[in-house]
């Protein structure tokens, strides 16, 4: 692609999502050219004791583009025996190689154009794929990112917005609530195992944050969530916008509450299994 190829198709994209934004409707999905980039670990520390935050950094994350809290990319990791198969750039996509590569999705946290830096946080847990890879992962440690695919642009035009997820979802929380204009209202509810797994987070004032401890409990098996979503008080005659992400069966009795209870209509919800439990690598659109 052209540089100037490149620069008309940010143009048609960046005022796709001004339209959405401006718009007293639902959530869109907004594609963006898909990238394929090596980068390397510049940076890792832990934020707080669920995280682990890497930051990449190199010459190719120049042109980078997220725009939305739950925008995902791909990380791809070589063969068992070592070998790097990686996708092929076509036009504005990704053409992927038979068999697929091991490859990860995570949360886009923070991307610094001036720095060239990009943020990932890891939810540390023994046996998984990525979260090992990342816990081994030094200054100098490199990768291929794919992505991200498109981002899910949300008006900031609701009444209230409705966050809830385990630690897989905080990131995704933890920009959502940055992002959210100052006079936003609404509720946002992460479970995580204790207070030692909490973070600070900039969240507006209308907003009430509410830390769940899962304790002793394993990871998705609590329903500490759908208790504290089904006990959020819905104002008669207000528009509210459901994020909800978290182990597939946390996420199934509440997509049922969004659709029944929230009556959210096409557009006003992101309901999403990020993982399932003796699972790895799950995908939700394969998942029966």
């Amino acid at each position: 692609m052209t540089k100037i190829g490149a620069a008309v198709n940010r143009a048609a994209y960046r005022e796709r999502i001004a339209e959405v934004l401006g718009a007293d409707a639902g959530g869109v999905k907004v594609p963006y050219p898909v990238g394929l980039r090596a980068a390397t670990v510049r940076d890792a520390r832990m934020i707080g004791a669920g995280l682990l935050r890497l930051t990449f950094a190199g010459p190719e994350l120049d042109g980078f583009v997220t725009h939305a809290p739950t925008e995902h990319v791909r990380l791809i990791f070589p063969d068992a025996d070592g070998t790097l198969r990686l996708p092929e750039q076509v036009d504005h996509s990704l053409k992927w190689p038979r068999p697929l590569p091991i490859s990860r999705e995570y949360t886009v946290r923070r991307y610094d154009p001036v720095a060239q830096e990009l943020d990932i946080d890891f939810a540390v847990h023994p046996g998984g794929y990525a979260a090992e890879w990342a816990v081994a992962a030094t200054p100098g440690t490199s990768v291929h990112i794919a992505g991200p695919p498109g981002g899910l642009i949300v008006p900031f035009t609701y009444d209230r917005y409705l966050l809830a997820g385990d630690i897989t979802a905080l990131p995704a929380i933890a920009r959502w609530l940055e992002e959210l204009p100052p006079d936003a209202a609404g509720w946002a509810f992460i479970e995580v195992v204790d207070a030692t797994e909490e973070i600070d987070l900039v969240a507006p004032a209308g907003v009430e944050v509410r830390w769940l401890h899962r304790g002793a409990a394993a990871p998705g098996t609590s329903d500490l969530l759908e208790r504290a979503v089904r006990a959020v008080p819905i104002p008669e005659g207000e528009r509210v916008y459901a994020f909800i992400a978290a182990e597939a069966g946390v996420v199934r009795p509440l997509r049922r509450w969004v659709r029944e209870v929230l009556r959210a209509e096409p557009g006003d919800a992101d309901v999403t299994a990020y993982w399932k439990r003796g699972q790895a690598d799950f995908d939700e659109d394969e998942d029966d």
